[in-house]
């Protein structure tokens, strides 16, 4: 199920078919990235939104159609901001087709699998897999269990995604978006792993500083005449 239908219009929209492309920034303090999510239906994705956007959890909430838009902006303690446009792409197979028009250009990709789920966890090396493959050659990657709150009911040992996340150089984590556990985390880990935008400033020496000096004084003096 999905949790996007609870949020309000003015942060979401169903979009059935629409090219996504580019994230962006602003300055080294101040960044806008784009991140998509993947996953089976059913493994939580709108609902590790819902509640990272809101703190709000539904679990009546109706499934995700095409994808969604949300975003939220997180502050690091460097004084970094971070302000994530977030995909929440839809599970059911139908809807397979149109995952590269919302990852293409994203600078981030979660992927969720329900740790109850072994077929959901297939689904996730799917994903990865794919966006290896088409994703941006520097796109930040992250792994994530969901519904750790049915820890008794686990499928999916830990221990095999966190060695498949190692292999795929990706990082880890289990959260629960019913009790909120790690979904902050989440995000949190994902902002500090963004590659900072480096800016080179060039400094351009004359060789004859007071030549330099002469023509540029000459200049002034003549512009008053002209």
């Amino acid at each position: 199920m999905g949790c996007s239908s609870s949020l309000p219009a003015r942060n979401s929209g169903q979009i059935g078919s629409l090219s996504t492309e580019g994230s962006s920034v602003s300055d080294s303090k101040n960044l806008r990235v784009k991140l998509v999510l993947l996953g089976d239906s059913g493994v939580g994705k709108s609902c590790i939104v819902l509640r990272f956007v809101r703190g709000q959890f539904d679990p009546t909430s109706k499934v995700t159609v095409g994808a969604s838009f949300l975003s939220q902006t997180v502050a690091l303690q460097d004084s970094t901001t971070v302000k994530f446009e977030i995909w929440d792409t839809a599970g059911q197979e139908r809807y397979a087709a149109l995952a590269p028009l919302y990852y293409r250009g994203a600078a981030v990709a979660v992927v969720v699998y329900d740790i109850t789920s072994p077929e959901s966890f297939s689904k996730a090396q799917y994903w990865i897999k794919e966006l290896q493959k088409h994703g941006s050659p520097d796109i930040v990657l992250a792994l994530v269990g969901n519904k750790a709150d049915l820890h008794e009911n686990r499928s999916v040992p830990s221990q095999d995604a966190i060695d498949y996340a190692e292999k795929n150089g990706m990082f880890f984590i289990e959260t629960s978006a019913k009790t909120a556990d790690n979904i902050n985390q989440l995000f949190e880990e994902i902002a500090k792993r963004l590659p900072r935008p480096t800016f080179h400033f060039l400094t351009v020496k004359p060789r004859n500083l007071s030549m330099s000096y002469i023509e540029l004084s000459y200049t002034l003096l003549w512009l008053p005449t002209m």
